[in-house]
């Protein structure tokens, strides 16, 4: 009887090892549920800003752009796939869907020729 309990205990210890593993695996992965980055972009004229600064954000972090524009216009996005993003005139707020892969990204206007910032994704 002895035996049959102790083999009972020695099982249920490593049972309960086995999933206190298994549960401190999960909080590791990324859930996805970060705020967006929010960027100030202001265009005048010939002139943006920022003006290709770094600005680190999380895998998977979607980027908010609040923008400010003299007149309408693209940025593009070197991701992967990469994407173009149209604004109007005046204030608006868009957004750069988050990126998956580590690495930099170049988010610049076409028509300026200019770098507005550079995404750091880690």
């Amino acid at each position: 009887m002895r035996r049959t309990l102790a083999a009972v205990a020695v099982a249920l210890a490593t049972l309960t090892l086995a999933t206190a593993c298994g549960d401190e695996e999960k909080p590791s992965s990324d859930g996805g549920s970060q705020d967006p980055k929010v960027i100030e972009v202001t265009f005048d004229g010939d002139s943006v800003t920022p003006n290709g600064d770094r600005i680190e954000v999380g895998t998977g972090q979607d980027v908010e752009l609040r923008i400010t524009a003299d007149e309408g216009g693209e940025i593009h996005v070197h991701s992967d796939p990469e994407q173009e993003i149209e604004y109007p005139a005046g204030d608006s707020t868009q957004t750069i869907d988050g990126i998956d892969k580590p690495g930099t990204v170049d988010v610049e206007s076409h028509s300026l020729e200019k770098i507005i910032v550079q995404l750091e994704v880690q």
